[in-house]
């Protein structure tokens, strides 16, 4: 490992600054849990006032130190942290972990300090966990300073703005009985070291096998996601994320703008880099768990067995909830389930055993062999009471459940599928559950926790299965990109930082985009041509002006005009209705265009997000971007597969396959208009929103009825 937090995080030698023989103070909890937990390299303790601390020699300073040392533990007030940072520097120290508060959380003055300790530390090329930061283990170096009891050395790198949560995923792997952690470390308030460095050394530790993250914020949320491609193609990594950024959406102009910043926002393009996103705090643990142990599902079709109706229905309410899939069983998978269970057993997914397994609960191992022995199953989940057959129908069935735990495990990895359990008896821990997790198979006490593994399996095989799919990203030529820097300049020149309508859809067309045919009209004479041009169809009038963004509520919009008198009298109304709204506004003229016919209306759009950079975004129009709020998004550039993914993650989706008669829209039309988007804003990063609202989705292409763009500050 090349990674810098390496010499930090397994260090060779610990010097801790503040070092005390009070029990009450930080420094001896520090010192003596280093001691406690037999630290295998050389511990300096720094005190001035003592000779010996826990009969190790104590030095005067870190100058006072013979020997290089890897990390400074600081344990002092942090006014004295920069004089500290200063020694370090001097003493050409790798990293200082910086435990005292009062620094950018206390407001104005801690935030000065915050300031003056960075660039101390950015002088001398020392890197700085925290400050504020309840400090670190690794376990498989003898470095625990949170002298947290009881944490066994385990496969989980946790790293967590809350040390509160690290207690609560301590105390659940205890319970648990098999879990435990590799590493952890209380980030701070990330003023040098940040999220970003520690997922890519965990990406990098041998004895890390899933990477898991409480994260309250982003400070760089674009250099996450990026590191965040390079570890999850070889590495699972878990984010809880909580309550939602606020960044961005007081300034927004435009619809995708202020729907930008959202949570749902944040968990889209996490999730676009391989992250798997938990929604719930006691979701972490068991959802990590899966992922250590099970091997990635190829795809999201589950076959659910069950010895319950009612749990079956449970669990089949759960697995649609996730987007996940009903498997459909082969017929020679229904046949061979047939000569093992009883006749009154139901083999459509999900399968009922109805009482087959109350005498012989191994009957589980041979379902659940025939089940992913079918190429159309991806995974298996069980649910009921296997573990606890022993304990509801008698003692002689116990050793057939925990010979048949082996044998799920078994045969769960012979087929290379995932196996996931909900047992009723997971709680109680029966000897055949024991058997079957130390086997590698997870049992939760919770329908509800168990399809949340499930889910995690599933997403990560789908997103595995996705990065071997070749981008396939539209170009733009020279002189196409040299006239739409062109028009870029002019409208910047005429308008400010804001494209016109018409601006924003010649762009849009220069670059391979279809639109309707339109013009803009600033007399009677240039209206009267428009009618000509345009009759018979039913058109539509617009106001154009840099200075109304938003054209309905200033009353510049007119529908459904057919004659020359109601094109007189809608152009006449829309420069009035103007006037009245913005009386300085400098009008362009009147935009008219052919209505376009009924079809589904979906809004596109990209915001250069302050968190995560350049984001697309797609949803459902009208109601459902104003209310429901039905959008997804995706973190720019994206590749084929991130653009049908948009399609199919909107949760009405079903309306862009059609309903009631109505016909489907054309995927590929869409697809292929995200792509371009894609590249259009990649190619001009003058971009700072853009809005197409609506887009009329049809069986066959499609129509943009309106366009917006918005242009960084020159």
């Amino acid at each position: 490992m090349s990674n810098f937090l390496q010499r930090i995080l397994e260090p060779r030698s610990i010097a801790v600054v503040g070092a005390s023989n009070n029990t009450t103070k930080r420094g001896y909890h520090a010192t003596k849990a280093l001691v406690d937990d037999g630290f295998s390299g050389e511990l300096y303790p720094v005190n001035p006032k003592a000779h010996k601390i826990l009969n190790l020699k104590s030095y005067d300073s870190l100058a006072s130190i013979p020997n290089e040392v890897d990390l400074v533990v600081a344990c002092v007030p942090a006014k004295v942290v920069p004089s500290i940072i200063t020694e370090a520097g001097e003493k050409k120290v790798k990293g200082v972990i910086i435990l005292a508060s009062g620094f950018g959380e206390m407001g104005a003055e801690g935030k000065r300090l915050e300031n003056h300790v960075k660039s101390i530390a950015e002088a001398y090329g020392v890197r700085l966990i925290g400050p504020n930061t309840s400090g670190f283990f690794n376990l498989y170096q003898q470095i625990n300073l949170l002298g947290l009891q009881g944490v066994k050395p385990g496969h989980i790198g946790f790293i967590s703005q809350s040390g509160n949560m690290l207690l609560s995923l301590a105390l659940e792997a205890q319970a648990n009985g098999h879990l435990g952690f590799s590493c952890y470390v209380g980030p701070g308030n990330q003023i040098d070291v940040g999220f970003s460095d520690y997922l890519r050394f965990l990406g990098e530790d041998k004895n890390t096998k899933v990477a898991a993250f409480y994260i309250e914020g982003f400070n760089n949320g674009e250099d996450f996601l990026t590191v965040a491609k390079e570890v999850t193609p070889n590495k699972p990594v878990v984010v809880y994320k909580s309550g939602s950024t606020e960044a961005g959406i007081q300034s927004a102009s435009s619809h995708t703008g202020a729907l930008a910043g959202s949570y749902a926002m944040t968990v889209d393009v996490l999730e676009q880099s391989g992250v798997i996103v938990v929604e719930r705090s006691d979701l972490l643990l068991p959802v990590v768990e899966a992922l250590e142990l099970q091997p990635p599902a190829k795809g999201r079709r589950v076959a659910i067995l069950a010895d319950g109706g009612g749990q079956a229905t449970i669990a089949a309410d759960r697995i649609i909830e996730n987007n996940l899939e009903f498997a459909v069983l082969a017929q020679t998978t229904k046949d061979n389930l047939a000569n093992i269970l009883w006749p009154q057993a139901t083999l459509n997914n999900p399968i009922d055993v109805a009482g087959s397994t109350d005498a012989d609960p191994s009957l589980f191992s041979r379902c659940i062999d025939i089940l992913l022995s079918d190429s159309g199953v991806d995974t298996v989940l069980v649910v009921g009471m296997f573990g606890g057959y022993a304990a509801r129908f008698g003692e002689s069935l116990k050793d057939i459940e925990i010979e048949t735990a082996k044998n799920i495990a078994s045969i769960a990895q012979g087929h290379g599928k995932p196996v996931v359990i909900h047992s009723l008896y997971s709680a109680v821990k029966t000897q055949a559950l024991h058997v079957l997790r130390a086997s590698g198979i997870p049992s939760y006490a919770s329908i509800e926790v168990a399809v949340s593994a499930v889910r995690a399996l599933c997403q990560r095989g789908v997103y595995l299965e996705s990065i071997k799919q070749p981008a396939t990203p539209f170009s733009i030529n020279k002189n196409t990109l040299e006239e739409g820097q062109a028009l870029i300049r002019q409208a910047r020149s005429n308008n400010g930082n804001v494209l016109l309508e018409s601006e924003a859809k010649t762009l849009l067309k220069a670059n391979g985009i279809d639109l309707p045919d339109e013009v803009i009209v600033k007399n009677i004479d240039e209206l009267n041509s428009a009618f000509t041009r345009f009759e018979p169809q039913a058109v539509a009038m617009k106001i154009v002006s840099k200075d109304i963004l938003h054209k309905s509520d200033a009353g510049g919009v007119k529908l459904d005009l057919l004659t020359l008198h109601e094109y007189t009298e809608a152009y006449n109304n829309i420069i009035v209705n103007t006037k009245a709204y913005n009386s300085s506004a400098d009008i362009a003229g009147v935009l008219v265009t052919p209505m376009a016919k009924k079809g589904v209306e979906i809004i596109i759009g990209m915001v250069d997000d302050p968190i995560f950079g350049r984001v697309l975004m797609l949803g459902l129009g009208g109601i459902f971007v104003e209310v429901l709020k039905d959008v997804t998004f995706r973190k720019l550039p994206l590749s084929r597969y991130d653009a049908e993914s948009m399609l199919d993650s909107i949760k009405a989706r079903k309306i862009l396959e059609g309903v009631r008669g109505n016909q489907g829209i054309d995927r590929l039309a869409i697809i292929d208009l995200l792509l371009n988007l894609s590249s259009l804003v990649a190619a001009y990063p003058e971009i700072k929103e853009l809005d197409l609202n609506p887009v009329i989705a049809y069986s066959k292409k499609y129509a943009i009825v309106d366009a917006r763009v918005i242009l960084n500050e020159s």
